[in-house]
């Protein structure tokens, strides 16, 4: 199967080297040292399943010069899709399939509106995950799974060819019955976490040990399990208990994507996750208090991060005075 990763992350780095390990045609998409680094040495995978290299990697910026693809898999952050639409387009053929991997719950509609919806597979990934350094992922904890469903309910040969090829390279695989479910179930777990422990700046341990934190991150997915009710998502009575619980058990030290960006002060997906939970919420009028809260306290940051506003001069103080 011909295959193109668009984004080498932590995502798309962990999943595409585990494809193209396990004899898949992968090209992957990536930019800067990160490219430089696996056109060099190769796509280096650390992880407790086993450590491998991809070398050489076939590696590129230009979605161009790649060609018409089976699969493609996006793993760009969720507020990129909108811009990618020529470079996509460019790879997708009558019979390619097009899987988005990102966090939050709204890639699929962004890849519909650019692609129309024939081309489309709701997916989402399970993996805690990070970029190590140039051309170097990092798989710390959870095992690496891949959820992938049709978007109208329907089952079909495609996510049977496509699990198929997926656990080959040895990722487990899971066929939901709903989609638009899987991926409400995520979003309520990785954008309260990601949000809040952005906030409070710890990890994800000392997040659940503390009563007060604990508290708040319950609040949170209780506002989006609620939201996803009135949105008409099937979501079980007993979603918050059940996801606190699972990442209350994680091992310690876990970060967020989301969260990792922010207080590495990288632009983030603030606006496809928690960002959306506000915009939903308020366009469907369901409150969402403690979200909000979390988002208008990182949403300066995010500006920041952006170049939209200038950050705090480095000497302020002598400037201003003791604080």
């Amino acid at each position: 199967m011909k295959i193109a990763v668009y984004g080498t992350g932590a995502v798309g780095g962990y999943f595409g080297g585990r494809l193209a390990q396990s004899g898949q045609e992968v090209t992957f998409i990536a930019r800067g040292a990160h490219l430089d680094a696996i056109r060099r040495n190769g796509l280096q995978v650390s992880s407790p399943k086993g450590d491998f290299v991809v070398h050489p990697a076939s590696a590129t910026d230009d979605a161009f010069t790649v060609g018409l693809v089976d699969l493609v898999l996006v793993a760009i952050k969720a507020g990129q899709i909108s811009r990618i639409g020529p470079d996509i387009r460019s790879m997708v053929g009558p019979e390619t399939v097009v899987v988005p991997l990102q966090n939050g719950v709204e890639a699929p509609a962004h890849l519909v509106a650019l692609l129309g919806p024939k081309p489309i597979i709701g997916g989402l990934c399970r993996i805690v995950a990070s970029i190590s350094g140039a051309g170097r992922i990092t798989h710390d904890s959870i095992e690496p799974t891949v959820v992938v469903g049709e978007l109208d309910g329907s089952t079909g040969e495609r996510v049977s060819r496509l699990r198929v090829v997926l656990e080959a390279a040895g990722i487990t695989v899971e066929i939901p019955d709903d989609i638009h479910s899987a991926l409400w179930k995520k979003f309520l777990l990785v954008a309260p976490w990601g949000g809040l422990g952005a906030l409070v700046r710890v990890t994800l341990d000392v997040l659940c040990a503390t009563s007060e934190t604990r508290r708040l991150l319950e609040q949170a997915m209780s506002e989006v399990r609620t939201l996803a009710v009135a949105l008409g998502v099937r979501l079980p009575a007993d979603i918050v208990d059940t996801t606190i619980t699972f990442l209350a058990g994680l091992p310690p030290g876990n970060t967020a994507s989301m969260q990792r960006d922010i207080m590495a002060g990288r632009p983030s997906e603030l606006e496809a996750q928690t960002g959306s939970i506000v915009r939903l919420g308020r366009d469907n009028g369901v409150a969402t208090p403690v979200n909000t809260f979390i988002y208008d306290c990182l949403l300066p940051g995010e500006k920041i991060a952006r170049r939209r506003i200038a950050p705090i001069p480095a000497d302020w103080r002598t400037e201003n005075g003791p604080p």
